[in-house]
């Protein structure tokens, strides 16, 4: 059984960031899901394109203290790979996705990415240290100060987040070298494409998002990862793996501003 350790944990990726841990009991799991996210690459890279993940990305993921954006009920399986509820009908996303859709982004040092849906705030702080900046959208106020302590705590400083509508966008700040919807959408709002600077990606899970009557679901889902690439015509479509992901909702619980 590996005891507790205390230990100091640098990042000195992307942006020149610092996470720092004050304990760290999750190594073994977090290595192991690593080899297991490593697997799965090899086993989808026939629909993916990727049989292995860059490097940065699969770093990155072995620092990020996932732990960390879990409620306390769930941190037992913090470093399972697959997603977990987070309150407010929201998941934080099973880790080999957030990998495969990090890894599809191809970040450069000096890209601004634009996240919509914050959630937890893991998948920004995956994102953090391999671009300059990342602006997250988030609807629920709660998850939204939630996920600004976690960012605080883990010195997280290049994460801009705002509570607004997804569908939006973030006008003021694009346009985006990349953009990653971490929500379904049945077809990627225009404002979102506008937003995004020509030859930028653009990572969503488009399809059926899921309906139910609070008792089970009434539709079938059916979402594939897509990424798209802005030209001077429109853009370029690639449609990937099947996922499954909470849908994007417009406006803002109880119609607060």
């Amino acid at each position: 059984m590996i005891s507790s350790i205390r230990v100091l944990l640098a990042i000195a990726l992307g942006a020149g960031l610092s996470c720092a841990l004050a304990a760290d009991d999750f190594a073994s799991e977090r290595n192991a899901l690593l080899q297991e996210i490593a697997a799965l690459a090899r086993e989808t890279a026939r629909d993916t394109g990727r049989g292995t993940f860059d490097p940065r990305v699969m770093s990155v993921l072995a620092t990020v203290p996932r732990h960390r954006f879990v409620p306390a009920s769930e941190l037992r399986a913090a470093y399972r790979n697959r997603p977990l509820p987070i309150g407010y009908g929201q998941t934080i996303s099973q880790p080999y996705i957030v990998a495969l859709m990090t890894d599809l982004m191809r970040l450069k040092p000096n890209d601004v990415v634009l996240e919509i849906g914050t959630g937890s705030g893991y998948q920004a702080a995956v994102l953090s240290p391999l671009c300059r900046r990342v602006y997250t959208i988030e609807r629920h106020r709660p998850l939204v100060d939630q996920a600004r302590e976690r960012f605080a705590a883990l010195k997280l400083e290049n994460v801009v987040t705002k509570h607004g509508d997804g569908f939006a966008g973030w006008p003021e700040q694009a346009p985006f070298d990349r953009i990653l919807l971490a929500c379904a959408v049945q077809q990627v709002p225009q404002a979102l494409v506008d937003q995004l600077k020509l030859g930028g990606i653009l990572i969503a899970p488009v399809g059926t998002v899921p309906k139910s009557d609070g008792f089970g679901i009434l539709e079938s889902i059916s979402q594939r990862l897509t990424k798209m690439i802005r030209n001077e015509t429109g853009v370029t479509e690639e449609v990937l793996i099947p996922v499954v992901f909470v849908p994007m909702v417009s406006g803002l619980p109880g119609g607060g501003a």
